[in-house]
């Protein structure tokens, strides 16, 4: 929801379909920042870069409720989609949002008092290389936190991206998809953000979400990663339900249902990392 090559290709029912298993690692990662506190005393200007629907940018309002918090998207299908949650806060804030592209989003220096990103990142190539700008956006003292999915090596993307570089597909779908280079580790993570003079901390966890309906983990991914190869067979209907066709047969065995009808156990790693400048305690 942040990369140029992904703008027009978001669909936010989809996204949404499940969006309490989505929206957890948002709240865990919150859980983990520090109180902003604007050096003049007003209170806090927040941005979230890559906001999608709005869903989670609200979670921000609830927990800083006098804030002033700008939702940053490329999408403007998502962007219509938040636009019901902007306006005035009980706290006194404010909630708005705003079109934008992670991929050269430069805010004017001491702009945040905070910048929080929501597994969207990972669609931005190189991404670390924008930290120091990010970083020069917010003010003394000022936190930079976000998560990224670290699951690019678990089946439902490995299957991915070998179905498309079969024989079959290559020649329509080959180079779509992003690789496991897409988000850094935990420690890479470390190493730019402690370099650039910030004290930071990282960590990783693993879900098990449990995923209810039939065939959920591809409902799950149409919303997400499948979105790139939806997008290069959307003027071809007959070669999209082949592709999902065979794409579904491959995640049944890969992940499949509790016996019993209990549902569907699909394991999710995530990366998340909270860095404060200026290497403040």
């Amino acid at each position: 929801m942040s990369a140029s090559t992904a703008a027009a290709t978001w669909d936010p029912r989809q996204y949404l379909r499940h969006s309490g298993h989505r929206a957890r690692p948002f709240t865990d990662l919150l859980a983990r920042v520090p109180e902003p506190t604007r050096p003049d005393g007003r209170p806090p200007r927040i941005a979230d870069l890559g906001c999608g629907p709005g869903n989670v940018t609200s979670l921000l309002a609830r927990r800083w409720p006098d804030a002033h918090i700008t939702g940053f998207d490329n999408s403007p299908d998502m962007l219509a989609e938040a636009e019901r949650y902007a306006g005035p806060t009980p706290g006194g804030g404010r909630l708005d949002f705003a079109p934008a592209d992670a991929t050269d989003w430069t805010p004017a220096p001491g702009t945040y008092d905070l910048i929080v990103s929501n597994a969207a990142l990972q669609w931005v190539p190189g991404h670390a290389d924008s930290f120091p700008a990010w970083l020069s956006a917010l003010t003394p003292g000022g936190t930079f936190a976000f998560q990224v999915p670290g699951n690019f090596d678990a089946p439902s993307h490995v299957l991915m991206r070998d179905l498309c570089a079969s024989e079959r597909w290559r020649g329509r779908l080959g180079g779509r998809l992003r690789h496991a280079d897409a988000v850094l580790s935990p420690g890479e993570y470390l190493e730019r953000l402690v370099g650039l003079g910030c004290r930071a901390d990282a960590w990783e966890t693993t879900y098990a979400h449990v995923l209810e309906g039939e065939d959920p983990v591809l409902d799950w991914v149409k919303g997400t990663g499948l979105r790139p190869v939806l997008a290069a067979l959307a003027d071809d209907a007959e070669a999209r339900e082949a592709f999902l066709a065979e794409y579904r047969a491959l995640l049944r065995e890969a992940y499949p249902a509790i016996p019993g009808g209990g549902g569907t156990v699909f394991p999710f790693r995530r990366v998340f990392v909270v860095a404060r400048a200026g290497g403040a305690a």
